[in-house]
């Protein structure tokens, strides 16, 4: 059994003036073959983007990309369509499969937007691109691991191509939420903000922990807090 935390600090990072980023795992110029992903896992992405400022449209495939705004609002535009404003309490998930191009920028004049892209590797390449939007109260997540993305939509969740399943929970100071891990699964956890303990373990704002062997994965805030829990094959 193993909980292996992934500190904060540690993770890569680049200022690009418009885009303050960090990466949990290898992505652009960033690479550590330590952390090339975790099972399904390939990109958590930390992102904090200037006032009127975004990234023009770029290609992606077989991915499956999941975006959480944590604060602000971010508009999206692709090739499928689809336009839309990803704001707090919402989860977007975008198939990329057999080629979709792109956009993402902050629409404020005024406020950086701060938020997690995510990629998952699909179990199938060369789907037909999607797209999905949906948002998820804050009552629904207080106190609770509420899930947010399955691979057949389950409780209202977005749909992700791969058997991973993404839940989203805000916990106050001894606010404690379970989850229980079938045999062979793995788990990643990610600290949006605040500061909580895992089996014990803490973690603060932006620390991950990777999850090998534990049946019984209990969270409890430290402070007030937002995480995400990956439960993956």
């Amino acid at each position: 059994m193993a909980i292996t935390i992934r500190p904060a600090k540690e993770r890569g990072h680049a200022d690009h003036g418009w885009l303050d980023t960090w990466h949990t795992f290898s992505f652009s110029d960033y690479y550590d073959p330590r952390f090339m992903g975790f099972r399904a896992l390939r990109v958590i992405n930390e992102d904090f983007v200037a006032p009127g400022h975004g990234f023009p449209t770029h290609p992606h495939r077989d991915m499956e990309i999941i975006t959480y705004v944590l604060q602000g609002a971010l508009q999206h535009r692709d090739s499928l369509g689809t336009g839309s404003i990803i704001r707090p309490g919402e989860v977007q998930r975008m198939s990329a499969g057999t080629g979709v191009r792109h956009s993402e920028a902050n629409p404020s004049a005024e406020e950086a937007v701060h938020l997690l892209q995510i990629w998952i590797e699909p179990a199938k390449r060369g789907i037909a691109p999607g797209y999905e939007q949906k948002a998820f109260g804050e009552t629904e997540k207080r106190g609770r691991l509420r899930l947010v993305a399955s691979p057949d939509g389950a409780d209202g969740s977005v749909t992700i191509h791969q058997d991973a399943r993404v839940y989203a929970t805000l916990l106050g100071p001894g606010q404690q939420a379970v989850h229980t891990l079938a045999p062979g699964r793995h788990a990643w956890l990610h600290v949006a903000r605040g500061s909580l303990t895992l089996n014990g373990e803490h973690l603060g704002t932006s620390d991950g922990a990777a999850i090998t062997g534990e049946s019984v994965l209990t969270l409890v805030g430290d402070q007030d807090s937002e995480a995400l829990l990956f439960d993956l094959p």
